[in-house]
């Protein structure tokens, strides 16, 4: 591994440890190098905070002069909540800039590199350039397609059922593949469900194992505010809440819940249902970029049939049922042919359940 390689590496681990914490904006690392010696390190650690580029400055002081600054995507060219990274780079006087991967958000866009390199500052792109997009995928799908990146979460037996015929499906996973399932909501920004598994199951959906603090807000699609009014959504203030319905809805329902600290968004209703289309653009207005989608079939399936579902997470439990309910029904294909493929796969062990993760391939790959 040569230096650069080594300090690249260093700096994606340093984001990797931000994942999660930093939504709207991307996770980063930075790592500054002088005379083959550490003496600069930063993570953006939360939006409207300083960018790991100024960490990193910051701990160097006056030693980050003819520096090598390593960096996970291209420093930013413009003000936000906070003055740009690469005024900032320019004024300690780095000689060398190593990014992973440009900005393609439009108020970046190669802006910061140019930039820099108009100050006189060598500058090098490209360095583990797929680890970083892997890395801020979420980010990237969000500046390609205005949507947030919906990660489905399933869970079933080895022949396909996520349910008896009567409902029952607690518990198909095992205790631990649960506390990797916590971990999941400690790192997106929104728990998805359809009413009627509040109806049913009367879910938290916060954070309970692992260490992890940061509860997701808990979105439920309800087209006619059918959600109980003692429903632990409601009753317990651990986490945002918001209800996403239709005009279908009565007035004093929606009153009665935004009374309680709910928050309603009320859209012009989709044959009798929430058109999901249209609540993403709104929840990605309100800075929503990774959403995880628990439950139900039916609102599985509706994102499915949207082509809104980016990534799936599916848990195989070593059981048979021999009859229940299923995992998906939102098309009724004739040929394996007409299966959509999974990209990106991997598989791990997780106790005696096997965790598939993949990103859904759409014919002619048109998401969002």
């Amino acid at each position: 591994m040569t230096p650069d390689e080594r300090y690249m590496q260093m700096a994606l681990e340093l984001a990797e440890f931000a994942q999660g914490q930093t939504s709207p904006n991307p996770a980063v690392g930075a790592v500054l190098i002088k005379d083959d010696r550490l003496v600069g390190i930063g993570s953006h650690l939360q939006a409207g905070t300083a960018h790991a580029e100024v960490h990193a400055l910051r701990m160097a002081g006056d030693k980050a002069q003819d520096s090598t600054l390593y960096v996970t995507l291209e420093p930013c060219s413009h003000y936000g909540k906070t003055p740009p990274c690469a005024d900032a780079i320019i004024g300690a006087g780095v000689k060398r800039v190593v990014a992973a991967l440009e900005d393609p958000s439009p108020n970046v866009a190669g802006s910061g590199i140019a930039k820099l390199r108009s100050a006189g500052i060598m500058v090098e792109v490209g360095l583990f350039e797929e680890r970083a997009r892997r890395l801020n995928r979420v980010f990237l799908h969000h500046v390609a397609t205005g949507f947030p990146f919906v990660t489905l979460k399933l869970a079933s037996t080895l022949d396909g059922y996520t349910a008896t015929e009567a409902g029952d499906s607690l518990y198909i996973t095992s205790d631990a593949s649960r506390d990797e399932v916590h971990r999941l909501r400690s790192m997106v920004d929104g728990v998805i469900v359809g009413v009627e598994t509040v109806r049913h199951d009367d879910p938290q959906l916060t954070v309970r194992s692992g260490g992890y603090t940061k509860n997701p807000a808990r979105i439920v699609f309800d087209s006619s505010l059918r959600i109980p009014e003692d429903a632990r959504l409601i009753a317990q203030k651990d986490s945002r809440t918001i209800v996403v319905t239709t005009d279908l809805a009565p007035l004093d329902k929606e009153i009665l819940l935004q009374s309680q600290g709910i928050e309603v968004i009320r859209l012009a209703s989709d044959h009798g249902r929430v058109p999901v289309r249209e609540a993403l653009r709104h929840l990605a207005a309100k800075g929503f970029r990774h959403l995880l989608l628990e439950g139900g079939e039916r609102l599985a399936s509706a994102f499915m049939a949207a082509r809104l579902v980016t990534e799936v997470w599916v848990f195989h439990a070593p059981k048979l049922l021999g009859g229940g309910k299923g995992l998906l029904t939102w098309r009724n294909p004739v040929a394996m042919s007409e299966a959509l493929a999974l990209t990106d796969v991997t598989h791990q062990t997780i106790a005696d359940d096997v965790l598939t993760i993949g990103r859904v391939v759409y014919p002619s790959d048109e998401r969002g």
